[in-house]
Formats: structure tokens, C-alpha cells, sequence
């Protein structure tokens, strides 16, 4: 059974982003860390270099997120954006661990793999009148 406190401390990570509009793909390397949250939970901290198509420099990149226990069901996770904002919850024990999140005109879907842990993946599909593009991080422990 994973939980919450399973994913303290330092993952590696890769992303590969597949942008439909633009005909492109990215990449994204680097670490995610889940560090105590002093009400509860983890900060979620992502930091890598972001490689661009026809640049010689990559880009820096970091991204922040929220995760506490859901109150209810208690075995679910919930996810905040940095500002406390509701972003989504997923049961990380589900068969097929999946949320939504509307951020209206735009719409956010995820897939958790967790059959492989503690190597695990998440895998989105956003769309909108701007956005459409899927992206797949891949987590796991340095030996």
C-alpha cells in the first residue's frame, strides 16, 4: 500500500512533452523533491532544465505543488497549487489512478502508474482553445 509519507525525500526525474499545436516535443530532466510541509503533507519541488527544439541552452524550469491526505476518502491524496488553490486528489492505490481538474476554457487530465513502484509516472492531456499537449514524467530513487 503507497502513502502520502512514501514520497518524501529526492526523485530523479524525466519529461517528455508532446505539443499537438506546435508540432514539437520537449524535454525535461532533472529532480522532484517532496519535502514537510509544516501544516501536514508535502511540498512538491520540481527543478530541471527544460531542452527546446533548435536551442543550444536549455531553460531552467521549477514548478511547486502542494500534496496533504485527503480527509475523505482518507487513503486519497490531494494535490494544491503553490497558492492553496484545489488542483485534484487521486487514491495512488487505484487500479488506475486518474483525476480532472477544469481550469475552464482549459481541461487537465492525469494518469498515475504506480504498478512498478517506487518507480512511478505521471502522464497528462491538456486541451483548450490554446492547449493541446500531452506530457509523461517518469520518478524514480538514485540507487
Amino acid at each position: 500500500m503507497i502513502r502520502l509519507q512514501d514520497f518524501a525525500g529526492l526523485w530523479s526525474m524525466a519529461r517528455e512533452i508532446e505539443d499537438f499545436r506546435a508540432d514539437a516535443c520537449f524535454e525535461l530532466t532533472g529532480t522532484c523533491e517532496f519535502v514537510s510541509h509544516d501544516q501536514g503533507g508535502f511540498w512538491q519541488e520540481e527543478r530541471g532544465l527544460l531542452h527546446l527544439p533548435g536551442r543550444d541552452k536549455p531553460l531552467q524550469a521549477e514548478r511547486r505543488y502542494l500534496w496533504q491526505a485527503a480527509v475523505a476518502p482518507a487513503e486519497e491524496i490531494a494535490v494544491f497549487f503553490d497558492d492553496g488553490r484545489f488542483f485534484h486528489s487521486f487514491d495512488p492505490n487505484a487500479a488506475t489512478p486518474e483525476a480532472d481538474h477544469a481550469c475552464d476554457p482549459d481541461s487537465y487530465q492525469v494518469r498515475y502508474e504506480f504498478g512498478d513502484w517506487p518507480n512511478w509516472s505521471a502522464s497528462w492531456r491538456v486541451t483548450g482553445p490554446r492547449k493541446d499537449y500531452r506530457f509523461q514524467t517518469r520518478y524514480w530513487r538514485e540507487a
